[in-house]
């Protein structure tokens, strides 16, 4: 593919008429829209990091960016569908660090390796995971809550958005932290089980508040706290697992940009850079704390790290819980 470099570009008399400002800036550039994988169907954690990031992305980059939905499969179709495609800069994969961390550790015929098919672009969002029950709980604290449910051991439900996500992982330990043995129901992303825990079909979710906030504030769910070290902004009202009376109990995860191995080093630095430009923006920051979620920008090297000790850790987690998906 035939590149444009910046002194070309000087050279052309049209150029400063053709060339938006932000692809003047030399460096990599992408010759086409870029796609942003979600692994997931809209209305989730990941499809939120995806679009809080997109708009600034395309006026960054001086092309469009459309982000393309493939949930299914624990996120397997999305993410395939990135392992596969031209690692060139165009396809990026919008990936989700239970998908990212969890399937490795409990799928045995697994068609990627999170350290061999795909490297790191940047940091998306990250967010702590909030404890949410449906209306036909009766219980308004987590204390109440942990009293109701042990009077009833094995009758109640917990959803996830797939077998092994960070959202099943959570109701296996919130059940073992509270002595309570509940049942795993998976559903193919948060939105689909945020609505049936609205309808009163599934009682507990422990998820995301981005994908939450809206059910929250329409009195269509509960929130009874955030599983993290402090308050979520978007939801200040609600304490904490530590001030709700369940110290110790808490779960953050993270929505980062990643590539197809091979992607030219140029693209994964100018992506990269703008994307922890976009991060320290006050209005980016505005809008990611009103959904629930908080912008930590990080290097490519911060990045990996984070990701690697993620796929050691969790993937810990899962073996020892025996959590398996054929």
């Amino acid at each position: 593919m035939t590149k444009l470099t910046r002194r070309a570009a000087l050279a052309l008399p049209a150029a400063p008429a053709l060339i938006p400002a932000a692809r003047a800036q030399g460096g990599w550039q992408p010759q086409r829209p870029i796609t942003v994988i979600v692994p997931n169907p809209p209305g989730g954690g990941t499809d939120f990091a995806a679009r809080l990031f997109a708009d600034g992305l395309s006026a960054a980059l001086g092309v469009p960016v459309a982000i393309d939905n493939r949930g299914g499969a624990n996120g397997n179709i999305g993410i395939m569908a990135a392992v596969r495609a031209p690692a060139d800069g165009h396809t990026l994969l919008l990936q989700y660090s239970g998908y990212h961390a969890g399937n490795p550790a409990m799928m045995a015929n697994l068609q990627w390796d999170p350290l061999r098919d795909l490297v790191p672009v940047g940091m998306g969002t990250l967010a702590p995971h909030g404890i949410f029950v449906g209306p036909q709980v009766p219980a308004n604290t987590l204390a109440e809550f942990v009293a109701w449910a042990r009077e009833r051991p094995g009758r109640l439900n917990y959803a996830s958005s797939g077998t092994g996500s960070i959202q099943h992982v959570a109701g296996v330990l919130f059940s073992r932290a509270i002595g309570v043995e509940m049942t795993h129901v998976p559903y193919r992303g948060a939105a689909p089980a945020l609505q049936d825990v609205a309808g009163g079909r599934v009682e507990l979710f422990i998820t995301t508040p981005s994908s939450a906030i809206a059910l929250v504030q329409g009195n269509r769910i509960k929130a009874l706290a955030m599983a993290s070290a402090r308050r979520a902004r978007a939801l200040p009202e609600v304490p904490t697992t530590a001030e709700a009376g369940l110290p110790g109990f808490t779960l953050d995860a993270w929505f980062a940009f990643f590539a197809p191995s091979g992607i030219p080093q140029a693209a994964r630095e100018r992506l990269n850079a703008e994307l922890r430009r976009l991060a320290q923006d006050p209005s980016m920051i505005a809008r990611a704390e009103a959904g629930g979620a908080a912008l930590q920008p990080m290097t490519l090297a911060e990045l990996d790290a984070l990701a690697r000790r993620e796929v050691e850790e969790l993937g810990a987690v899962i073996r020892q819980a025996g959590i398996t998906i054929d």
